[in-house]
């Protein structure tokens, strides 16, 4: 048996304090394979830059979807003035997943620009105290808790760019990362709901909904797994809306998407992480290793929460990495609003498996005296 030890930061024992020797020197193999191909990152090719909304490009995602917000404001409707707007910039049209759904930019549309600024910083704020608050409850010590609390904000700087405003995974990102957060054993609907709003904004949050609903049923939580899917397929119907209206306004002569088998690897979905957050100022080396040490530190977490993560972030890992393209480095904004406090459970779990490994099974020999 593995010698217990007290935890260093955590208030429980890391996921792997319990581990047998044999077990603790395998995961230990896992972790510096992990590393070893988080440095992958370096043979990616550079991403487009992550530009700013006052880009003069019109090639430029924000600008467009800023345009779109324009002319939706002037009084066009939203899905000519989205089909105008791919053609002017030379976007393709097809399929009709080019096509944002459109409701944050019908919203934004609606409202003066500093109001959309304003929700999305109490978004930010909104985001940050609730995962301080479940982080808290794991960190109990203060100087771990400040630890979190840089890392949660060097997750968060790109999300509160005012400039990006009109960009949708800065909204979905963090509506998915808000509603992880609030999601308890036994509270579940305001998170499912929160998450609908996320898939309504971009689509790829449905795979966050698809991973909550697969580890709801795991648990035997069948309501909880019902209610997921059924935000999954309430998010299907609206997706099924938007394609019938895209298909109003395009043509068979309306340029193509080329594909979505980038297959670029586990470095590309890396290299996407450390541009959406502040490892983006660090050497590309030492950012690519901070990320395998960061996607192994939610593996640590004994909590359901870290389960959660440690599997949706796993999620969005394959899918990037087979289906990204260089031009889609911005699908990482979708779980890096929280992403670098993993680096936070790293130490109690590297320590256990360490101990763990370097442990030998002791005999204890005790002569009763009669």
């Amino acid at each position: 048996m593995a010698r217990p030890i007290a935890p260093f930061w955590l208030a429980r024992p890391s996921r792997f304090a319990s581990l047998s020797r044999s077990r603790s020197r395998v995961v230990l193999l896992l972790l510096g394979a992990l590393l070893l191909a988080s440095l992958l990152a370096l043979r990616v090719p550079e991403p487009p830059a992550a530009g700013a909304s006052g880009a003069a490009q019109t090639e430029s995602d924000v600008a467009l979807y800023e345009s779109i917000v324009s002319a939706v404001r002037a009084g066009t409707n939203y899905y000519p003035a989205a089909a105008d707007a791919l053609r002017a910039a030379s976007y393709p049209l097809r399929p009709f997943v080019t096509f944002r759904l459109p409701g944050l930019a019908v919203m934004q549309a609606h409202v003066p620009d500093i109001v959309s600024i304003v929700l999305l910083y109490a978004l930010a704020l909104a985001v940050m105290v609730a995962w301080a608050t479940r982080l808290f409850a794991a960190l109990p010590r203060a100087a771990p808790r400040i630890a979190v609390l840089l890392l949660l904000s060097g997750s968060m700087l790109v999300f509160v760019q005012s400039g990006l405003v009109a960009f949708h995974e800065i909204w979905a990102a963090q509506l998915v990362a808000l509603s992880l957060a609030l999601r308890s054993p036994g509270q579940w609907v305001e998170a499912a709901a929160i998450a609908l709003m996320a898939m309504l904004i971009r689509e790829t949050a449905a795979l966050y909904v698809a991973v909550m609903a697969v580890l709801a049923w795991r648990e035997g939580e069948r309501r909880e797994a019902l209610g997921w899917v059924l935000a999954l397929l309430v998010f299907g119907a609206a997706l099924a809306v938007h394609a019938w209206a895209v298909s109003g306004v395009t043509g068979p002569l309306d340029a193509q998407l080329p594909g979505w088998a980038g297959l670029l690897g586990f470095g590309f979905f890396v290299k996407s992480v450390t541009v959406a957050t502040a490892l983006a100022m660090l050497p590309l080396w030492l950012a690519a290793l901070l990320t395998g040490l960061a996607l192994f530190g939610w593996t640590c977490w004994s909590d359901p929460l870290g389960l959660r993560m440690a599997a949706t972030l796993a999620v969005y890992a394959l899918v990037i990495a087979t289906f990204g393209r260089l031009d889609t480095f911005y699908w990482g904004l979708m779980v890096a609003p929280i992403f670098l406090a993993g680096l936070a459970f790293v130490p109690d779990g590297l320590r256990d498996l360490v101990a763990g490994a370097l442990d030998r099974r002791r005999v204890r020999v005790q002569i009763v005296a009669r």
